[in-house]
């Protein structure tokens, strides 16, 4: 039973970080209809801009969480200026997908050249994440809880944003119907980047929180996790921000589970087999909805 507790909070941990990656990729998905298959990578230059302010610049780890926080809100609407902007009405929607696997190798390479291949260890900038609460027997790693915490937390900020200012209305609007939007006088572009900033946000904090829970950094330490998170997203609903919260959650238990009880080589397999199933009995996701189009 010990075991079992252990592994489920294991589980909600890694869920909440590919839950905080997956909105991302559902926020610009919902809003600009494509997919940003460089997301991953964000996550990837949060944790070592992180790594580089703590350890070379000797600042505290408040301020190195919230320059990786800045950076990649700042490389997000940058990638979105230089690169999804000008094909934004492209005919051919393989246009902007080819985009987004150019920027995410030019992310990958360029890490290479700065920081090299070799893995950095993420634990001196945070040790307290291995630090452990001890119930009775049962014993989790703190960082496991604040892992957590801080997806809940964000959810709830992030759904009252939206609900409730009117940024976060325009977001909805134009998720709804991007000419209409504009028509009723709310900037299109403002609205995009702006999201494009949130999502690189999040992805900025899941880059900190990942290598605080796996403290492995090296350049295609969001490579793997960015998949996932766009399984997460879909799992649950690509466009719905509690169904990639659920998404991930449950993607993040079926992988631990799966490590524990039936194999750690096979984990991936299994929560790939599982998107399959749950995409074949409901195509939209467990929280999707079906849009009707007019013809």
């Amino acid at each position: 039973m010990i075991s079992f507790l252990t592994s489920l909070i294991n589980g909600l941990s890694l869920g909440s970080i590919y839950a905080i990656i997956a909105i991302g990729y559902t926020m610009v998905y919902g809003i600009a209809k494509m997919l940003n298959f460089a997301h991953g990578d964000v996550i990837m230059v949060g944790a070592y801009v992180a790594f580089s302010v703590i350890t070379t610049l000797t600042l505290p780890t408040g301020v190195g969480i919230l320059a990786s926080i800045v950076g990649c809100m700042l490389l997000g609407m940058t990638i979105e200026k230089v690169a999804y902007k000008p094909l934004r009405h492209a005919t051919s929607s393989l246009a902007v997908l080819i985009t987004a696997i150019g920027v995410s190798y030019f992310l990958q390479n360029m890490a290479l050249l700065i920081f090299g291949s070799n893995p950095k260890m993420f634990t001196s900038i945070v040790p307290f994440a291995w630090q452990r609460i001890q119930i009775g027997d049962f014993m989790i790693q703190t960082i496991s809880v604040i892992c957590i915490i801080v997806s809940i937390v964000l959810v709830a900020l992030l759904q009252t944003f939206i609900n409730k200012t009117r940024p976060g209305q325009a977001m909805l609007a134009c998720a709804q119907d991007r000419g209409a939007a504009s028509l009723m006088g709310i900037s299109v572009d403002k609205t995009i980047s702006l999201t494009f900033a949130i999502g690189s946000a999040m992805a900025g904090i899941a880059g900190v929180l990942l290598c605080s829970a796996y403290p492995t950094l090296s350049p295609y330490t969001g490579s793997m996790p960015g998949i996932k998170a766009f399984v997460a997203a879909v799992f649950g609903g690509i466009g719905s921000i509690p169904g990639a919260m659920i998404g991930g959650l449950l993607l993040g238990i079926i992988e631990i589970l799966g490590k524990t009880y039936i194999s750690s080589q096979l984990s991936d397999a299994i929560v790939f087999s599982v998107l399959i199933i749950v995409l074949l009995v409901k195509p939209t996701g467990l929280m999707g909805k079906v849009i009707q189009e007019k013809v």
